[in-house]
């Protein structure tokens, strides 16, 4: 009794100390701690009532359901539990789900609704990635949902399930799932469009957890080596696969226009003809043979030519057994096409006018911006509006170096001319020394790497061009161009070579390039050299890589190319 006679005073004097300190605290610190107090309150008032609701389960014989917050999780224990919830699904994988509208038509159809209205009769089917899910209480829970590269919102309202139990339905499907949602739709009080579900169903789980949005996906290395994940979470990249398909279709469309015919030409031969490249090497079992993966179809687009089909083209892929880098990739997309009764002046009008529209068609402007150092670096502004430059190749690296060279390529002084100026600018190139490699890279020096716009790089040198045909004006020179932007070489294409006796000619050249250590020269094509005889007429051929590489993308050493780029047609 006196314990408590003396306790009590003692417990008034510290309360009444309490309430004088908590008066001089400042008002905003006095609300703080008023509003921490509250949530201590409401938090120890929900714990309670969950202690409740699982005592009332093991009660009635019922486990209560575990909640746990798998965004916690490390990502190996995130797709174990994600298995083992996966086995206990009586149909994890559904064969079906209807879908009577795609996300963007949604969009399209119902964005003029007014805020808050809900069109229940008109019930739509929809499918797509889960991005976000967020809940606001038991009853209440929203999705993002991504497909075909846009989103809507999925507003779940407990009142409007119909099937299957609210809370199990929901518990299955986590972000990155691919779901389905039927219901009604509608715009939330805030103007939201919005689907409304009657009833949503797990698709196809997602085992493994994905970067958040505000994350992304950044490691490169993860990006080259996992396309899909690049596809799922970098919208830009979904961007570049739909215009690289409006690139390819631009370029069938203008040719099928002009009574062009798409053909299919052998992915595989007994000479690695065509191009100047390196091939890869495969087997036959069936007729126990090594074969050459084609490194360019012209030599059986040329044949179809003298067969009498004036105005050609292919679409395919090509391979070639060198470097890779962010403008190479072994196999590569490119384009062919060979018209008879044309020149490569009449070539290169062409090209101008089929670039310069696509630029145009595509992106709504000849002038377009290229981030070669990533996007937070400076733009480069091409410009494709017509016409472009021309440019002679020898009289520009004539002209460049103040050093004249002879037209007969094979003679030891201008080979020993363009040995030593290329040694003077310390250009690297490896033998064989060929008068062909040397003006390549003094090619590369003095004019490739300044072009930006638009250019035209005309009249290569016979050695350089097997498959040309001469010029009509100028020794040792052919009528071939290749087009160049922003340093890159697009396209190439030249009046073909159609007189037998010369193309032979070249062809042991190109042999003799071979035995002198030049693995990239062509081999002998006999069988080309018989159909020549049988008369090509005048004919201008091209060929073009289809060319995607992002606007962001950075110059560098990356292990893998992002995508395809241009590439030579010889």
């Amino acid at each position: 009794a006196s314990g408590q006679l003396f306790s009590a005073p003692g417990a008034c004097l510290g309360a009444m100390a309490d309430a004088d300190k908590g008066d001089r605290l400042p008002a905003a610190e006095r609300k703080r701690l008023k509003k921490e107090a509250e949530a201590k309150a409401k938090a120890e008032e929900k714990a309670k009532k969950n202690a409740e609701k699982i005592e009332q389960a093991q009660a009635s014989g019922k486990a209560p359901a575990k909640e746990e917050n798998l965004e916690d999780l490390d990502p190996t224990k995130y797709r174990e539990n994600r298995m083992a919830a996966l086995k206990k699904l009586s149909d994890p994988y559904p064969h079906k789900w209807d879908v009577n509208i795609s996300i963007p038509s949604l969009i399209e159809k119902y964005k003029d609704i007014e805020s808050g209205t809900h069109l229940e009769s008109e019930i739509v089917s929809i499918a797509g990635r889960v991005k976000n899910k967020r809940t606001s209480g038991a009853k209440l829970m929203f999705y993002d949902l991504f497909a075909d590269g846009v989103r809507v919102q999925v507003m779940c309202q407990a009142q409007y399930h119909e099937e299957g139990d609210f809370a199990e339905e929901h518990a299955k499907i986590n972000r990155g799932d691919i779901m389905g949602v039927r219901g009604f739709v509608g715009k939330s009080n805030k103007g939201e469009l919005s689907v409304f579900p009657k009833s949503v169903k797990l698709l196809a789980t997602c085992l493994h957890m994905l970067p958040k949005d505000h994350q992304g996906l950044k490691d490169q290395e993860v990006r080259y080596r996992r396309r899909y994940l690049d596809l799922m979470l970098n919208e830009d990249v979904r961007r570049t696969f739909y215009i690289r398909s409006k690139i390819v279709n631009f370029i069938r469309h203008f040719l099928d226009s002009r009574g062009f015919l798409e053909v299919e030409t052998p992915m595989m031969n007994m000479i690695a003809g065509g191009a100047t490249a390196k091939p890869f090497i495969t087997h036959h079992n069936e007729l126990n043979l090594d074969l050459f993966m084609r490194v360019a179809p012209e030599l059986y687009l040329k044949m179809l030519v003298i067969g009498g089909l004036d105005r050609v083209f292919e679409i395919g892929r090509n391979f070639r057994n060198e470097g890779i880098d962010l403008t190479h990739n072994p196999e590569f997309t490119a384009c062919e096409f060979y018209m008879a009764y044309a020149d490569y002046n009449d070539l290169m009008d062409m090209t101008e006018e089929l670039f310069s529209a696509m630029v145009l068609n595509i992106k709504g402007s000849y002038k377009i911006e290229y981030h070669p150092l990533g996007p937070d670096g400076p733009p480069v502004e091409i410009d494709f509006t017509p016409p472009w430059r021309r440019i002679s190749m020898v009289e520009e690296i004539e002209k460049q170096s103040g050093v004249k060279l002879g037209r007969d390529f094979d003679e030891p002084d201008t080979l020993k001319k363009l040995d030593d100026l290329v040694a003077k600018l310390e250009l690297e190139c490896p033998p064989p020394r060929s008068a062909a490699r040397l003006l390549d890279k003094l090619c590369g020096h003095y004019i490739e790497d300044h072009i930006v716009n638009p250019s035209f790089i005309t009249e290569h040198p016979q050695i350089m061009s097997p498959l040309a045909k001469w010029h009509r004006s100028k020794p040792g020179l052919t009528e071939r161009f290749e087009l160049f932007v922003n340093t890159k070489e697009i396209c190439n294409a030249y009046t073909e070579l159609n007189d037998p006796e010369r193309q032979m000619q070249c062809f042991l050249g190109q042999a003799k390039a071979a035995q002198d250590g030049d693995d990239e020269a062509q081999g002998v094509d006999h069988e080309f050299v018989t159909a020549l005889e049988h008369g090509l007429p005048p004919t201008g051929g091209w060929g073009c890589g289809v060319v995607l590489v992002r606007q962001e993308q950075h110059q560098g050493s990356d292990p893998v190319p992002r995508y395809e780029a241009s590439v030579r047609k010889s």
